[in-house]
């Protein structure tokens, strides 16, 4: 119960998160540098946290001795280039194809992705293998999605920019998996959230200065656009804490309520609130427990 919440509170970050690095995108003219700012700013945050506490050092130290005894293997750590992805692409693409078509191609990729690690078994815990339930789960799941967004399908001749979130959602189940491997190592979650956001900061780094986009003459002055590094943390700690109890799928299908949640709070606010929408989140309420209902494995 507790997992789910989590999760579910995880995806509702993301879902403003989007919003919010979209509109700094916007308001720079710059989608990369906005992820950067958004990564760089929560990484900021978490490295005061972790080393001001003896608890974050003590994470640290536990991490370097896994990795020098090969009890976790270096690209087990690496989950923060999944993160630095679906920020950037938050960035270059939500202005242009909207939330709605975003969440679609996060969400499918991220279903389909979490149901393979399950079942390979990446994660922390024994493989869970597919079956009926969760199969359908996932299935419906994708579907309340569709449905949530099926009256804000605009402007077609750009989506060809959901490849991004697609290649973003697909990262997403894996950098979850690896993510509570590393979580385990370490027995602690805010140097996991750390380790996550350093690896996301130095990419968008590199990937900022190859592509040369020069510095903006002058920064945003609403001082919410400079939240997304700290709803970040809220999205990456709440899948790292429930990966443990719920395994990855139930985590990616917990959190798709979460963001569903999320659209409909943010269109309630901006007065868009549609129908399909909330038609959309209650279809993905009924996929989470149709997933948590036990099953057999699946003839093959």
């Amino acid at each position: 119960m507790t997992g789910g919440l989590l999760a579910a509170l995880g995806g509702l970050a993301i879902a403003v998160q989007a919003r919010v690095n979209g509109s700094l995108a916007q308001s720079l003219g710059n989608g990369l540098l906005a992820a950067l700012i958004s990564f760089a700013g929560g990484w900021f945050v978490l490295l005061v946290a972790v080393l001001s506490r003896q608890s974050g050092r003590d994470g640290l130290l536990r991490l370097r001795n896994a990795l020098r005894h090969r009890r976790i293997r270096w690209w087990e750590c690496v989950g923060g280039i999944s993160g630095a992805v679906l920020v950037g692409s938050q960035g270059l693409a939500v202005a242009t194809i909207g939330v709605a078509v975003f969440t679609v191609a996060v969400v499918i990729g991220q279903v389909v992705s979490s149901m393979v690690v399950d079942q390979l078994g990446v994660g922390p815990g024994e493989a869970k293998p597919f079956t009926t339930t969760r199969v359908a789960g996932a299935v419906v799941g994708v579907i309340a999605v569709m449905v949530a967004v099926s009256d804000r399908f605009t402007s077609p001749g750009t989506v060809w920019l959901a490849v991004l979130p697609l290649a973003a959602g697909l990262l997403m189940g894996w950098q979850q998996a690896v993510n509570g491997l590393v979580r385990e190592a370490a027995a602690h979650s805010m140097t996991t959230i750390l380790v996550n956001f350093t690896v996301g900061t130095t990419a968008l780094t590199l990937v900022n200065l190859a592509a040369r986009g020069g510095v903006p003459g002058g920064f945003p002055s609403q001082w919410w656009l400079y939240l997304g590094g700290l709803l970040g943390i809220v999205g990456v700690g709440g899948a790292i804490v429930s990966v443990r109890f719920i395994g990855v799928l139930m985590v990616g299908l917990c959190a798709v309520c979460g963001q569903l949640v999320g659209a409909v709070l943010l269109d309630g606010v901006s007065g868009r609130l549609a129908l399909p929408t909330v038609i959309g989140v209650v279809l993905t309420l009924v996929s989470v427990g149709v997933a948590a209902l036990p099953s057999g494995k699946m003839r093959t």
